[in-house]
């Protein structure tokens, strides 16, 4: 029997990278899935699922508006029946302003789109889930959250206050039977890291990408949906309130000039 089985997901930022990785691992586990994104290529991943054999609907929506979320827990109970599996996982890089020149707009903007969204996954989520007694909700945080330099500094920080929602919504919901955790990647090709890896392309330099991790390399969007269907299945069921890292072991250590042996 596959792990997600007869279960109810919705991923969103479902349309590529991680989320569209994520939305095809969920259907090929058994789940059905609804698919949410913010253009046209949230319907490609539902599209691709289906052309699998799975079941999946797309939703073209900003998940980080209270309302959508609302309705796109309405939508996904509606049209399949229930909701197990909510995984939160739209994001934005925020930029690389000198600090003293960042601005409240950029901030507020990064917030809304990386920790509200999760707040009102946890909230909407929550509230089904919580009145029948199961589900499993995760939140995609980042390794740029445990150190500093690994990401844009808004992006570091609100990634860092997705950890402790992730770790305090596992408390608030104590004894309920529903689970919240967050899946913290690496350095990965996503449509947010996309210019990373093709200027380094373009300056011959790609072997050096992710040369920082005991692994030696980025991490693929596969690798990360295959841990996000580990905290969506009952494999899991005594995993809550925790901060999984992805990361090929970068978050182990601190990056330092490896000496030749």
């Amino acid at each position: 029997m596959k792990r997600l089985e007869g279960k109810r997901a919705v991923v969103t930022g479902g349309g590529s990278g991680i989320g569209r990785a994520s939305a095809i691992r969920f259907a090929r586990e058994g789940a059905s899935v609804l698919v949410v994104g913010r253009a046209g290529n949230a319907e490609e991943t539902a599209s691709a699922i289906r052309d699998e054999g799975g079941i999946a609907s797309a939703m073209i929506t900003d998940a980080a508006v209270e309302e959508n979320v609302a309705a796109i827990v309405s939508r996904c109970v509606f049209e399949f029946g229930g909701l197990e599996i909510f995984f939160a996982n739209i994001g934005v890089t925020g930029t690389n302003t000198p600090f003293l020149e960042q601005t409240v707009e950029e901030w507020s903007e990064v917030y809304r789109i990386n920790t509200i969204s999760c707040f009102l996954a946890i909230k909407y989520a929550g509230r089904y889930m919580t009145k029948q007694g199961y589900g499993s909700i995760i939140l995609t945080s980042s390794a740029a959250s445990l150190r500093a330099n690994a990401g844009a500094i808004s992006y570091s920080a609100s990634k860092a206050a997705v950890n402790n929602l992730a770790q305090t919504a596992a408390n608030a919901f104590a004894g309920t039977g529903v689970r919240v955790n967050a899946v913290l990647p690496g350095l990965v090709e996503t449509q947010l890291t996309r210019k990373v890896f093709e200027d380094a392309r373009a300056r011959g330099v790609e072997s050096k990408l992710g040369h920082v991790t005991p692994l030696k390399r980025p991490g693929r969007s596969e690798e990360i949906a295959a841990a996000a269907a580990f905290l969506a299945s009952d494999d899991s069921s005594y995993v809550d309130g925790q901060l999984l890292s992805v990361d090929g072991g970068v978050s182990s250590t601190h990056p330092y000039g490896r000496i030749a042996l």
